[in-house]
C-alpha cells in the first residue's frame, strides 16, 4: 500500500507539473482568437455608448461590477 505521505507528495508533484504546461493555443493560432468575429459585440462603439447610458442611469460609474463606488472615487 502507498503511504499517505507518498500520496500527498505525488499530488503535490502532479500539481506542480500542471503549472509547467505549455499553452494550448500556439502563437500563430492566436490571430484567429483576436478576429472580429470572435467578439461579443457587433458594434463596439454602440455598445460603449449604451454602457455609458446604463451607468449614467444607474447614477454610478461601474454599475456592472467594476471597481470604484457610487461616490465617484476610484
Amino acid at each position: 500500500m502507498i503511504s499517505a505521505t507518498a500520496a500527498r507528495l505525488g499530488l503535490v508533484l502532479l500539481a506542480f507539473s500542471l503549472c509547467a504546461c505549455t499553452p494550448w493555443v500556439k502563437p500563430y493560432e492566436r490571430q484567429h482568437l483576436a478576429d472580429e468575429v470572435m467578439s461579443f459585440d457587433r458594434d463596439p462603439i454602440a455598445s460603449g455608448y449604451l454602457n455609458h447610458v446604463y451607468e449614467a442611469r444607474e447614477a454610478s460609474r461601474g454599475a456592472e461590477g467594476s471597481g470604484g463606488g457610487g461616490c465617484g472615487c476610484n
